[in-house]
């Protein structure tokens, strides 16, 4: 049984793109945890779309926004992460340092593409992660898409300009 799955910004707003989003829910009924910093983030005017598309995934209760509140161990976490890292560890963006904060406190999985920045803290922290690649070998693994189906949205969050760590999802594929 998987733990909840704590999404970055990055990671969300691949399928949010695609529109591709139904996926999700599907995989991981009941898993999805957004932090606030994330929803944050999806919530600017310019991309006022994605926003959209994610309310109606809360409205439909496939998905819950998590606030980090400011006396809690999460917060500790996250303004470290995010304002006063230890030594030999960097300064990371708010929506990577909400889900690994959350994650950490919580059991749970980061969903996040932002490997150069997540893993020094997953190492640290004995965290579990996924990226939008493992989500999509998932889908195909229960069949809710075909391998051609991936290679179109790979293709697709390409073009928005995600950075995916393969050439196409038929690469990725063949690399697990």
């Amino acid at each position: 049984m998987i733990n909840c799955l704590f999404f970055d910004t990055d990671c969300l707003s691949s399928f949010l793109w695609t529109k591709s989003e139904e996926l999700l829910p599907k995989l991981y009924v009941e898993k999805i945890v957004i932090p606030r910093p994330v929803y944050i983030e999806l919530s600017r005017p310019v991309i006022s779309h994605l926003k959209k598309r994610l309310d109606i995934l809360i409205q439909e209760h496939h998905l819950k926004i998590q606030d980090i509140n400011i006396n809690s161990k999460e917060f500790n976490t996250y303004y470290q992460m995010t304002e006063e890292p230890l030594a030999g560890n960097k300064v990371i963006g708010k929506g990577e340092a909400s889900a690994l904060a959350l994650a950490i406190h919580n059991h749970g999985i980061v969903a996040s593409n932002n490997l150069r920045d997540i893993l020094p803290y997953v190492n640290q922290y004995s965290l579990k992660y996924m990226t939008t690649g493992d989500i999509l070998v998932d889908a195909y693994g229960h069949n809710l898409i075909s391998e051609e189906d991936g290679n179109v949205l790979w293709a697709n969050m390409l073009q928005k300009r995600r950075y995916l760590g393969a050439d196409s999802f038929s690469s990725y594929l063949k690399g697990k």
